[in-house]
């Protein structure tokens, strides 16, 4: 089967949204499907405002049409609600293909966060985004709630998983980390920046070593104020597996994630979590078994340092990106059938024959 993915967030870019959809697509090849990824790489771009990283794609719409009918797929599926996602939606709407949708960010709370929109405002245009899907792809049930409360519809859940090769505990890494931070190691990865709430972490008056291993516009700001904390900058592959595995806890702050792969990456490290109770969390974490919820985040660290780590790396094994991938294909829906795909191909060609002659 031929899959498209179209994507506003895709590598280069480091964030959950492409680890997962890079892990989906890898997973989906191995099980005998072909995947083409639309990005914006390649295309002429902006700087996303505040994510300098984040390229968005100006005016992608032709880009997005050269691109689907070169490739003719059997499925599309929309992954963001950026300008190669509106592209796509506007162009598949028109086109009368059928696509799916998945909802990744909460952007309506991040751009609350940031500049002081108003949520409401984030949430409808959202709604229209995703309505005329036929399926809208949700990580949680918590968020599958939440976004129903707004008035979406046709929510079906899509999970995640963890490479347990990669992710696993390592003795020799605990060892190591003994002769350079204090214990007990607390840990968090992941983007810098307002949204994941970090401060609440850095704020919090315990004994050993708080790390911080990523990076993001408020890096700099946090690490002036709480020069206790040890910021690492990006770690990737092998080099990222090594500290979630010499840490003793990984603290997990934010209150606006949608699901939160971190938790799941430091459980196959048998690395328990501490987080609060909101969603993400709530559907990730096994509370009481391989992290604790609790809206005292200190205590929420202390008692995690108690739990019995296999626990973590047993429900870790569980996770699989095939198991994910598997339930990712079961949602989508054929995009037409292929004599319009063809037919949509030589309309495509002749524009171009036309705009020869023209020339």
């Amino acid at each position: 089967m031929k899959i498209a993915i179209v994507s506003d967030a895709w590598r280069p870019q480091i964030n959950g949204v492409v680890t997962t959809l890079g892990k989906t697509a890898e997973a989906a090849e191995r099980l005998g499907h072909t995947v083409e990824v639309i990005s914006a790489d390649g295309s002429a771009s902006i700087a996303c405002p505040s994510y300098p990283e984040i390229r968005l794609a100006i005016r992608p719409g032709r880009l997005v049409r050269q691109r689907l009918r070169q490739f003719a797929p059997e499925m599309i599926h929309i992954a963001t609600e950026g300008p190669l996602g509106l592209a796509a939606r506007n162009h598949c709407v028109r086109s009368k293909l059928t696509f799916t949708t998945s909802y990744h960010t909460q952007f309506p709370d991040y751009a609350n966060a940031r500049w002081g929109v108003p949520a409401s405002w984030g949430y409808s245009y959202l709604r229209w985004f995703h309505k005329p899907a036929v399926r809208t792809l949700v990580g949680t049930e918590t968020v599958r709630t939440n976004l129903h409360a707004w008035g979406f519809s046709h929510l079906v859940p899509w999970s995640r998983g963890v490479d347990t090769t990669l992710f696993r505990p390592d003795p020799q890494a605990r060892a190591m980390a003994n002769a350079r931070w204090p214990r007990p190691i607390m840990l968090y990865s992941g983007r810098v920046a307002v949204e994941k709430n970090l401060e609440a972490f850095l704020r919090l008056q315990l004994p050993g070593t708080k790390l911080i291993v990523g990076d993001g516009p408020a890096r700099a700001t946090l690490q002036s104020r709480y020069p206790d904390a040890v910021f690492l900058g990006y770690r990737f592959g092998a080099e990222l597996a090594w500290h979630m595995a010499a840490a003793d806890v990984f603290v997990f702050p934010s209150r606006t994630d949608t699901f939160g792969i971190v938790m799941l990456e430091a459980m196959a490290c048998g690395v328990p979590v501490a987080a609060y109770p909101v969603q993400g969390p709530l559907d990730v974490v096994r509370d009481g078994v391989t992290g604790v919820l609790d809206e005292d985040l200190a205590s929420a660290v202390q008692r995690a340092l108690r739990l019995d780590t296999k626990q973590c790396r047993a429900f870790a094994q569980l996770q699989s990106w095939e198991r994910c991938t598997r339930q990712f294909i079961g949602h989508l829906a054929p995009a037409c059938e292929r004599p319009a795909l063809q037919r949509l191909r030589a309309q495509d060609q002749g524009a171009a024959v036309a705009q020869l002659k023209k020339g």
